[in-house]
């Protein structure tokens, strides 16, 4: 059967070409090395064609341009030359856009990301649309690459090459007026004429490029550009810690381009790429890809879901007021808020509104766009407008009497069976739901602090929870553009469960006298966003240490968190809330200048000074994590291998780059990792005993994950 065309080209009266990009069959266009002999043939054909006035890129898909790159593609590369070679491909491709001797214009609307930016970028014009959904941005760094089609020159020598080098090293999108201040597109229109924009481009004919800012021509000078480029080198690895090496394979790519000319910086671009294809930390970074794409269509369980039209929120604190406001502005469900004092009602409708005031003062909504995103928020000190709500969240103090009554009121105030889903992180969902009339309808949903900002929620079914119950509650969770995970019932579930003995180990290496700094900047360096004990300082010292009683209460002394702590508590020390922790917080300073509180080493009776290397102390803490991890999927708390995964890396930060902690486990290798954990255990204690499950694999030389990607085929499930 002959395959169905993504590029299609259609002439125009006027002689202005137009090719629509419609790949057939999916939902998202993407760039695919097989269609590349249809774009060769659209290209001859309009080299011949007489009178030819223009050309004009245009999707076929109502909400997307080009989202990059077929990622599997990528995946499907066995060597370093094969990678290089697609990236020649594409680069080819994209110079041949690029030499049409008539005006070639991209007419974006939706995501244009990736090689979908490189084609762009490749047209002499670019118009996109103002729509909320149109961004623009090179992500490649984000799996481990560079971009491989002509990115890294063109970009350059469009924008300058320090805002190049700004986008292309984060990954950042940008929005559609963001693009046109940089001078990323030429026009910014309303999506009904972005057509006849695109036309009128073709029709003002090839014009020479606006002039850079003073300020990038500057930068471009060869005595400071050698500087930007040394400083942006060596920020760079400060921040990443050589954990990605990606990010010097950019600045190195187009510092090629600057100093030896395009050509020369082409071929070192697909050279790096096919080499960066090959890395661990590309091959870790797009397995979280793959996995995250797999949950997204995941329903988490076989029932249909329930339409949800209507959600309330019990708890008007800092949790009720970041799920409200996920679920106004991502989801675009109106929120009912409940709170026992009107003040909570306030500081909830305050959230959202201060979140959205910053989007507005940074052009990224409008005064009437936030206007109509605050008339989604609505509050009140009782249940009045519950009782047609679908799903009730609750967001009030970890009580379980408290939670029992909410779940009774509920029941007896709503009309429509509502779900009720309580965001709690320790209690258990059973004994929550065990006075409901309707047990079948109570879930957990937990979400992690700052709701606005951190992607993980769990779904927690007890025993007697429906299908259905998890099934709506996943597919509300993903509207609030989440990405949830379905986890046991158990003390802990799974994130805090692994979480607790990484800060408890933390914990123990304060108490033996190591520098708090030591302590963190070791895990850091490891590729943890932040240390084990600023973390607890983030999270607040007594909300982050009050499940460890609940953990050591159920899974025994492994989790039991050092006596000397409690001295810390009893200063009144709960960190960044109430400026004492472990950190000292002067008036002032910005978060990043912070030092160690040199009174936490009296409270604890301790001489701080560095005895362990950063090597020990990371090892100590993260193998902790892992054994806890192993033992989560032996005791099927995560369903598979893969949600644990994805659960550890956007839930606590697990490092990306390490792909999460069982495709971790399976590149140090089982028994590897098993040995550590016994010289651990015979110089610092029991609690590093390997769990069964490591033992069994270790023995049967066993790995979590089979060879070979895309991983979402091969998720292996414990029983």
């Amino acid at each position: 059967m002959e395959q169905q065309p993504a590029f299609t080209l259609t002439l125009r009266p006027d002689h202005i070409a137009v090719i629509t990009i419609d790949v057939p069959g999916e939902k998202m266009n993407t760039l695919q090395a097989a269609r590349g002999r249809e774009v060769q043939e659209i290209l001859s054909v309009l080299r011949t064609t007489r009178e030819l006035a223009g050309v004009i890129f245009i999707s076929g898909k109502p909400d997307n341009f080009i989202a990059g790159a077929d990622i599997t593609m990528i995946a499907g590369c066995q060597s370093a030359e094969q990678a290089q070679h697609l990236a020649r491909q594409g680069q080819q491709m994209m110079a041949e856009i690029a030499s049409l001797p008539v005006p070639v214009v991209a007419a974006i609307h939706g995501p244009c990301l990736g090689g979908g930016l490189e084609l762009a970028l490749a047209c002499h014009r670019r118009v996109c649309s103002n729509d909320d959904n149109t961004q623009l941005g090179l992500p490649e760094v984000k799996l481990g690459l560079l971009p491989g089609s002509g990115g890294t020159q063109r970009l350059p020598a469009l924008i300058g090459v320090s805002r190049a080098l700004d986008i292309i090293l984060t990954g950042k999108m940008l929005r559609p007026r963001q693009a046109l201040k940089l001078g990323l597109v030429d026009e910014v229109v309303p999506q009904t004429i972005l057509l006849q924009a695109a036309i009128d481009q073709v029709k003002r004919g090839r014009q020479p490029g606006a002039r850079l800012p003073l300020r990038e021509r500057i930068l471009a000078a060869p005595l400071v550009k050698g500087l930007l480029l040394r400083m942006v080198t060596r920020k760079t690895r400060q921040l990443t810690h050589g954990n990605y090496p990606a990010t010097e394979r950019i600045i190195g790519v187009i510092r090629t381009g600057l100093e030896q000319g395009r050509e020369r910086g082409y071929q070192e671009e697909a050279r790096a790429f096919g080499e960066l294809v090959m890395t661990p930390a590309s091959a870790a970074l797009r397995s979280i890809f793959f996995a995250s794409t797999a949950l997204k269509k995941d329903p988490g369980s076989p029932a249909p879901a329930r339409a949800v039209h209507h959600v309330g929120i019990l708890g008007g604190g800092l949790m009720g007021g970041g799920i409200a406001y996920v679920t106004a502005t991502k989801g675009n469900i109106p929120v009912r808020i409940k709170d026992i004092a009107s003040s909570g009602v306030n500081n909830a409708m305050r959230y959202s509104w201060d979140l959205l005031t910053k989007k507005v003062l940074r052009r990224h909504l409008t005064a009437a766009q936030r206007s109509r995103q605050m008339a989604l928020i609505s509050g009140g000190t009782d249940y009045q407008g519950f009782a047609d709500r679908e799903v009730i969240i609750e967001a009030v103090f970890e009580d379980l009497a408290l939670k029992q009554n909410m779940v009774a009121e509920v029941e007896a105030m709503t009309r429509c069976g509502a779900i009720f889903a309580s965001n709690t992180s320790s209690l258990p969902i059973h004994d929550i739901a065990a006075r409901a009339r309707h047990p079948e309808r109570v879930i957990g949903l937990h979400y992690f602090s700052p709701v606005d900002k951190m992607p993980l929620v769990e779904v927690i079914p007890h025993a007697t929870t429906s299908a259905e119950t998890i099934s709506t509650t996943v597919k509300l969770a993903k509207k609030q553009g989440k990405t949830p995970i379905v986890v046991k019932d158990c003390a802990g579930f799974y994130v805090n469960r692994i979480l607790a003995p990484y800060i408890n180990e933390g914990l123990q290496c304060l108490v033996e006298g190591e520098p708090i700094e030591h302590i963190d900047q070791a895990l850091v360096a490891f590729g943890f966003p932040v240390g084990p004990i600023q973390l607890l300082d983030e999270v607040g010292i007594d909300v982050g240490t009050r499940i460890i009683p609940i953990l050591e209460q159920a899974y025994g002394e492994r989790f039991a968190a050092p006596a000397a702590v409690e001295a810390i508590l009893r200063d009144d020390r709960k960190g960044r809330k109430n400026q004492r922790g472990f950190y000292l917080y002067p008036a002032g300073k910005k978060k990043g200048g912070k030092k160690a509180d040199p009174a936490i080493y009296t409270l604890l009776q301790v001489d701080p000074r560095e005895d362990q290397s950063a090597t020990v102390i990371a090892r100590r803490c993260a193998l902790m994590m892992l054994n806890e991890a192993a033992r989560c999927l032996d005791e099927s708390v995560i369903g598979s291998v893969r949600d644990g995964d994805i659960g550890a890396v956007f839930g606590i930060g697990f490092p990306p780059f390490l792909g999460g902690p069982f495709r971790y486990m399976d590149s140090v290798g089982i028994p590897a990792l098993v040995r550590e954990l016994e010289q651990l255990r015979s110089r610092y204690g029991e609690r590093f005993a390997p769990c069964p499950l490591l033992l069994q694999m270790a023995e049967d030389n066993r790995s979590f994950w089979q060879a070979g990607e895309p991983p979402q085929h091969e998720v292996v499930k414990v029983a």
